[in-house]
């Protein structure tokens, strides 16, 4: 089983090594909406589209055009800087009417920040975090070295079976200490209020990888291990175990369910038998009972998350000029990166010089 930065690749050994990011245009970014705007209501709603801006900056911009407070503005992800990004956004106008639009807008060509209003109107409520479907992807990769047909051939593998459905390194903070710091707050470090929530989901995201790569190495990442809890698609809804029969051999072939790994908390785990043995063996293992103990202690409840992601509409360009492009819809939740790390070694340039997080 090969690897890429430290996890078991579920097709095989990498088969390009390549930069992304090295314009904002090679990392493109469109929400996919999970409602339709209402039409009327106290918050104006607006789709913008920004380049070189992350979402925080944006949102603090609208509060100011608006002239409210940051807590009156709403979103449902966040968006990194280095990229072109549409997304929306909610500000709480209750009585007023929607400020003129062109005062929002900027194009700074110095910079290469840019954001333009691509669509406002009414809605009644604010936008809440996580309120989106998915996110649409059209990723630029360069300098790319590799096997044409061989990189053809995993992302065909990739577009019919999928990858395992990692958490992406983004989880775990800008210098990759998230979960050192969760161990800390967990031994009863004083941890920032604001800091707590994303100590808390990066031990959980953390344990979740290690059960999924030890499912990686044994090729069980796709496949039901014995007592397995079952996720259906485009949902959190949760069913099993039960035994297998040809009715879930279809199901799970036909993409309609998925396989499971718990998102650790206080609780009975949802899997039994062997399913339920692998986990407790992996959470067992070096500091693992701590980071249990912690989100235990944090009075998290057990989950699951599927262990097996596969893109939408997944179509790929290899022209002759050491370029790779990729277009792809994702559920949201799902990382981009967790796609590339499937075809290799993949060097986020912005990253790599900044020692930010890609997204």
């Amino acid at each position: 089983m090969s690897e890429a930065k430290g996890r078991p690749m579920a097709h095989g050994a990498p088969v390009l090594s390549a930069t992304l990011r090295r314009l904002a245009e090679d990392f493109v970014v469109e929400e996919i909406d999970a409602f339709t705007a209402s039409g009327d209501g106290e918050h104006a709603l607006l789709t913008v589209r920004k380049r070189g801006l992350n979402t925080a900056f944006v949102a603090r911009r609208i509060a100011q055009w608006a002239g409210v407070a940051e807590v009156a503005v709403g979103y449902a992800g966040l968006k990194d800087r280095h990229a072109v990004t549409t997304q929306r956004f909610s500000v709480h106008l209750p009585g007023k009417p929607t400020p003129p639009l062109e005062a929002l807008a900027f194009d700074d060509a110095a910079s290469g920040e840019s954001l333009v209003v691509m669509d406002a109107t009414r809605h009644a409520r604010k936008l809440p975090k996580g309120a989106l479907a998915g996110n649409r992807f059209v990723l630029t990769l360069r300098d790319v070295e590799g096997d044409r047909a061989a990189i053809a051939t995993r992302l065909a593998e990739i577009a019919a079976r999928g990858v395992p459905n990692y958490f992406g390194e983004q989880r775990f903070g800008r210098s990759g200490d998230n979960v050192a710091q969760a161990l800390a707050m967990f031994a009863g470090r004083r941890i920032k209020r604001e800091q707590r929530a994303l100590l808390l989901s990066a031990a959980r995201s953390e344990l979740f990888n290690r059960v999924l790569s030890h499912r990686v190495d044994a090729g069980a990442w796709d496949a039901p291990l014995e007592g397995e809890a079952w996720m259906l698609d485009g949902s959190r809804s949760v069913f099993g175990p039960e035994p297998w029969n040809d009715v879930l051999s279809q199901r799970l072939a036909d993409f309609d369910i998925h396989p499971t790994a718990p998102l650790w908390g206080e609780g009975e785990l949802r899997s039994t038998g062997t399913c339920a043995a692998l986990e407790r063996k992996v959470v067992s293992l070096g500091d693992g009972p701590a980071l249990a103990r912690g989100l235990e202690a944090a009075r998290l409840r057990q989950e699951r998350r599927a262990t097996r992601l596969r893109p939408q509409a997944l179509s790929w360009d290899l022209p002759g000029d050491a370029s790779l492009r990729l277009s792809f819809s994702l559920p949201a939740g799902a990382y981009a990166t967790t796609v590339l790390a499937e075809l290799g070694m993949v060097v986020d340039v912005q990253k790599a010089g900044s020692g930010r997080s890609s997204e």
